[in-house]
């Protein structure tokens, strides 16, 4: 049960994540630096997620 919880935990913080990517940007480029910054940290909760899955 607790690993279901922080799958779930997982998928929100990957929702959000990818949120607040496509939102900077929007506003900056794909290319900016911060942008890049929050696809690797998205990239991070992505794995995460494969290896709990796996």
């Amino acid at each position: 049960m607790k690993s279901l919880l922080n799958e779930k935990a997982l998928l929100i913080q990957i929702g959000i994540k990818r949120k607040d990517m496509y939102r900077m940007a929007k506003k900056l480029g794909f290319t900016h630096r911060l942008v890049v910054s929050i696809s690797q940290e998205l990239d991070h909760l992505l794995n995460q997620y494969q290896k709990k899955v796996s």
